[in-house]
């Protein structure tokens, strides 16, 4: 099954999203160990969560800085691939900045919005015109299940078209 089915079936149903969420722990093995999965899937609005959890701590058993940042990128990433072809368009991270604010010591959720327009048709416009790649910024909220705010990571992502990509040096 081709991922931009497997994200349609996960933002329509549960069982959608328990086959996204098994497919996403095999397709990204590095995710697994932390016990991260889709809680919410749309267009402009992603939810992930976390567990807290003894492989997610830290030496004082907070959540890790680590973990906390990669839920987020996974999270800003499933929000742009939800709007943008996986096989037509590369989507790889440029880089990553977190602020912390308070000690998760509670499973968390990372939130990633945007609005539509600028994930479907500005994007699709802009690359039209910057065939060499464009960048874009998503902000992902973390909170605790109480509702603490934990963090807020500014993700930065690399798009370009696939015949655009260039591996060797």
């Amino acid at each position: 099954m081709k991922l931009k089915q497997l994200l349609e079936d996960g933002s329509k149903s549960a069982w959608g999203l328990k086959k996204l969420n098994i497919a996403l722990g095999i397709g990204i093995p590095f995710n697994k160990p932390h016990g991260i999965k889709v809680k919410t899937l749309g267009y402009h609005k992603t939810e992930t969560f976390i567990p807290y959890k003894r492989r997610n701590w830290n030496h004082i058993k907070g959540t890790h800085a680590c973990a906390i940042a990669t839920v987020s990128e996974f999270s800003a990433g499933l929000l742009l691939m939800m709007n943008l072809e996986a096989d037509e368009y590369r989507i790889i991270m440029r880089s990553i900045s977190v602020e912390y604010f308070y000690q998760c010591k509670k499973d968390a959720v990372a939130e990633s919005t945007a609005e539509k327009e600028e994930l479907q048709g500005d994007l699709k416009a802009e690359l039209a015109e910057k065939p060499e790649g464009i960048y874009k910024e998503i902000e992902t909220k973390v909170t605790d299940v109480d509702g603490q705010h934990i963090a807020t990571a500014k993700t930065f992502w690399q798009i370009k078209e696939w015949s655009k990509v260039k591996t060797k040096v």
